[in-house]
């Protein structure tokens, strides 16, 4: 394995001009508002132009989606749809996320198609879009491989291939899976392999994957001045309920993900927060897909402010401008933590990651501190001051449009509709996500029934589509 770079600060790097990358792609970057690098992109995309391999270990929200984006889009034959390139996620969500930011990225063009495939969909649909091809592949390795066995995809013409969140695949069990979906690639390949940790599987897997591949580590671990992280130490576990309302009440956060360690501890939290006024959700695997999808849309259009979350339902969750993180249990080992406090902080953004913890639990608390090279900062919780008026009331609610992109419906005819048809003003609307036969809108709390009442009789795009108020 080739030299290891280290760039411990994210200032502004190099222009996305000096690179070879093309004149449409640099125009759309700009247009985008792309014009410095990060480093993982200033260190990996000059490699990942030259088609090297690379392993690159790099904390959530340092650019490196558009890194790899990127070198797949700069090499795209567009006239050739089959699959050139297949980027492997750990979750549906991450892969949702993924494939979001390379349409982005390759919107200078119309004509390239960026597949999902991933469960929790039909397989028919899946399978139904790949008969008309696709220049690029986004997906979780369960569905991926079934449909490579079943001969629906087709990787002859491969030539790049992503690993994201690798780590995270390992430690879901997808590591057979893995390579078994390697096999199907040929043996002339650009290999990139992304992870937010260095366990030894890790770099076993490159190992086997990747041809002299060169070893990339930036930002791997969040900086002080980045992330305020705070420990509270309580008497017993007793104390957690109560501790809550007191850190949320203190710091007020406008969003914020609790960490626990097991599904029945995160129904429980979140069921009491609510009891108390403070608009929770809980996720963890026992949910449903479509549930899942329904509760990441409302926490961030703001239509939920407080997401109880386990460690494996908040893997590969890529959440924007959260303000806080909270760790109600603390999790086994020192890259645990540094993985869920890295959902804060992100951008050049300051977050802040508390920390409950027992006298029982000193040890991992000495662990994290040799891990980071930190002195943990430990304060007495009842030195907190709670703003009594304050509360965690959603502005927004979600409203659900029972169309998608198979019936052509885009975030601009929607909000067209409502800002003309229904008399809305545009900062009275707030996210739009549109899947391919559901779409979720955010409306200002005060609005909702209103709008959900006046579209349920009122038409989009000049189409009826049954309206619903999200539960």
């Amino acid at each position: 394995m080739n030299e290891t770079f280290v760039e411990e600060k994210s200032k502004s790097g190099p222009k996305f001009q000096t690179l070879p990358l093309g004149n449409e792609i640099i125009a759309n970057l700009e247009a985008l508002g792309f014009e410095f690098m990060t480093p993982i992109q200033s260190h990996a995309l000059p490699l990942i132009l030259e088609g090297k391999d690379i392993v690159a270990q790099a904390k959530t929200g340092s650019g490196k989606t558009a890194a790899f984006a990127l070198g797949i889009l700069s090499r795209l034959n567009g006239k050739d749809f089959r699959p050139q390139a297949l980027v492997l996620c750990p979750t549906r969500e991450l892969a949702e996320q993924v494939t979001v930011e390379i349409r982005r990225l390759a919107s200078f063009t119309k004509n390239i198609k960026v597949l999902l495939v991933c469960g929790g969909t039909a397989e028919y649909f899946q399978t139904k879009s790949l008969d008309h091809g696709a220049h690029i592949i986004v997906g979780t390795p369960g569905r991926l491989l079934k449909l490579l066995k079943t001969k629906v995809i087709n990787l002859e013409m491969l030539n790049t291939l992503v690993f994201d969140e690798a780590d995270r695949m390992l430690d879901m069990g997808f590591c057979d899976d893995i390579r078994a979906i390697t096999s199907f690639a040929p043996k002339k390949r650009q290999t990139l392999l992304f992870s937010a940790t260095y366990p030894d599987e890790i770099l076993a897997l490159s190992s086997d994957l990747q041809n002299n591949p060169t070893q990339i580590s930036v930002d791997s671990k969040h900086q002080q001045h980045v992330i305020k992280q705070i420990f509270y130490r309580l008497s017993g576990p007793s104390q957690k309920l109560d501790a809550l309302p007191l850190l949320l009440g203190h710091y007020k956060p406008a969003s914020s993900v609790i960490f626990c360690k097991t599904k029945q501890s995160c129904q429980e939290v979140a069921a009491a927060l609510v009891e108390q006024g403070i608009a929770a959700l809980a996720i963890h695997g026992d949910l449903e897909q479509r549930e899942r999808t329904l509760i990441l849309n409302k926490f961030s259009n703001k239509s939920c402010l407080v997401l109880v979350a386990t460690d494996v339902a908040a893997r590969g969750l890529d959440i924007k401008d959260l303000q806080m993180v909270i760790n109600y249990d603390l999790p086994t080992d020192p890259e645990s933590y540094v993985h869920r406090i890295g959902r804060t902080g992100r951008a050049g953004k300051e977050g802040v990651a508390l920390s409950l913890f027992t006298k029982q639990e000193n040890f991992k608390l000495e662990e994290i501190a040799k891990y980071l090279g930190i002195e943990n900062s430990c304060e007495d919780i009842s030195l907190l001051s709670p703003d009594k008026k304050f509360d965690l009331l959603p502005p927004m609610r979600t409203m659900l449009i029972y169309g998608g992109r198979k019936d052509k419906l885009r975030p601009g005819d929607i909000l067209g509709a409502l800002t003309g048809d229904v008399g809305l003003k545009k900062e009275q609307v707030g996210g739009i996500h549109i899947t391919d036969v559901l779409s979720y809108v955010a409306i200002d709390s005060l609005h909702i029934e209103t709008v959900v009442t006046t579209l349920q009789s009122g038409k989009i795009k000049g189409r009826k589509f049954k309206v619903t108020l999200a539960p």
